[in-house]
């Protein structure tokens, strides 16, 4: 092996040092936010008559709000110990109310109920009637085919729903998901 000598050994390290010493400063310095670049803009602004947007209409979080704290109140006001779940047209769950006393699986039930009312914009009590001709609905992940789902629409489209779950019966459970829906007209 050919012993390389001192000079050598200094003169590469010398100039291996100056590269990273050049690479960290270049690293830093794109890395650095300078006053004179103008910042992006904060949104780009879009054609509205594009027709590749899609519009959708849904209810604020005060609304939904509302809609659940109503559904509980009528339960409540039963002697009723329920949970309300209130979804947005895409089923996804915008408010979730656990109400005192209630169930462990009224929550989720809730949520199904809800998620199946507005997946075929009708209450759930009237799903629950079609398993006989269709059982294999019940097989649709995220469903649950018992009373107490009921739609929100809007020019009879639906834009959300309200589950309830936890009372003995599916119908009074249907009963307070309505006075949430009717709550929404007031």
């Amino acid at each position: 092996m050919k012993k390389t000598s001192v000079r050598t050994r200094v003169l590469t390290g010398t100039v291996a040092a100056a590269a990273i010493a050049a690479a960290t400063v270049g690293a830093v310095s794109a890395s650095a936010e300078t006053t004179d670049t103008p910042a992006a803009p904060a949104a780009v602004k879009v054609d509205t008559q594009n027709k590749n947007l899609a519009q959708s209409t849904g209810l604020t979080i005060d609304a939904a709000t509302r809609a659940a704290q109503a559904a509980l109140d009528a339960a409540t006001k039963a002697g009723q110990h329920v949970s309300v779940a209130v979804v947005d047209r895409d089923g996804v769950t915008r408010v979730l109310l656990k109400g005192d006393g209630a169930g462990p699986q009224a929550p989720e039930s809730a949520e199904r109920k809800a998620f199946t009312a507005v997946s075929w914009n009708a209450p759930t009590s009237e799903l629950a009637k079609r398993l006989a001709q269709a059982p294999n609905l019940k097989d649709i992940p995220g469903t649950l085919f018992l009373a107490g789902g009921a739609p929100v629409q809007s020019k009879g489209a639906p834009v959300a729903a309200i589950g309830v779950a936890g009372a003995p019966s599916g119908d009074l459970d249907e009963q307070f998901a309505q006075a949430g829906v009717a709550a929404l007209a007031k």
